[in-house]
């Protein structure tokens, strides 16, 4: 078992690149305010966070919380549950390493993101940020620094998604460039160089992959303390009606 970082991203559907985000994969699907999908599987989290109790960081879109109905029921995870942390996942679900360099753009968006989740969350807040769906270029960095974050959790260093990676599609270019730009950085669990985090958990032969790597997970702690990183996504728990839970050893 190995001291782990749990961590949980709050992307709704109309999150998602296919619907928005993305300059080639998003479809424009409008879609507003919290999803009838959204809130099922927020309350089957909150019942699976009540039994385990588990320490664990929630990356959350700052756009969400201009709903109300997001934004009440966060504030009642953090009043029950203090081991909780919020993390920085972007202002909008914004791909940006997709798109040509844009660091004003970046940096007004992360910034305001930051005002806006620092104020709601108070002392659960963490200066850590990752970026929307993973898509972090090395041009990014010093901006994310810039910023005020300390630590980024963006880097899924699997060859499947290297393309993420920025034009160079390099994982080790922007692990050097947040390092050079003295940010910490906690990349997320791979096994057999193939990703085990978040949509690899239900893709077929990858997810096999993936919950043999997390069977061996544990205890869960901040990142200070943690050899590794994993994520998954609130929406998750509404898979199964509502049964699904994430592949630990905890239950």
């Amino acid at each position: 078992m190995k001291p782990t970082w749990l961590t949980v991203d709050s992307d709704d559907l109309r999150h998602i690149p296919s619907s928005q985000g993305h300059p080639t994969r998003s479809k424009g699907i409008p879609h507003e305010g919290t999803s009838l999908e959204m809130k099922s599987a927020m309350v089957a989290f909150q019942n699976w966070l009540d039994r385990t109790q588990v320490t664990l960081t929630i990356f959350v879109i700052a756009d969400q919380l201009d709903d109300p109905i997001f934004s009440d029921w966060l504030t009642k995870i953090l009043a029950k549950h203090p081991q909780v942390t919020i993390g920085c996942h972007g202002l909008t679900h914004r791909c940006w390493s997709a798109y040509p360099e844009d660091e004003e753009g970046l940096l007004a968006a992360i910034v305001e993101a930051d005002i806006k989740l620092h104020q709601f969350a108070g002392d659960s807040w963490r200066p850590w940020f990752r970026a929307p769906a993973g898509y972090i270029a090395p041009w990014m960095a010093p901006i994310i620094a810039k910023a005020g974050f300390e630590l980024d959790s963006s880097v899924n260093p699997s060859w499947l998604v290297r393309k993420k990676a920025g034009p160079w599609k390099d994982w080790n270019a922007v692990k050097k460039a947040l390092k050079d730009s003295g940010l910490e950085s906690k990349p997320w669990l791979c096994r057999y160089s193939l990703p085990t985090c978040g949509p690899a958990l239900s893709i077929p032969f990858l997810s096999w992959n993936a919950k043999r790597a997390w069977r061996k997970l544990g205890p869960f702690v901040e990142p200070v303390e943690a050899e590794e990183t994993v994520y998954w996504h609130i929406l998750d728990h509404g898979k199964k009606n509502g049964q699904w839970k994430p592949p630990l050893l905890i239950e």
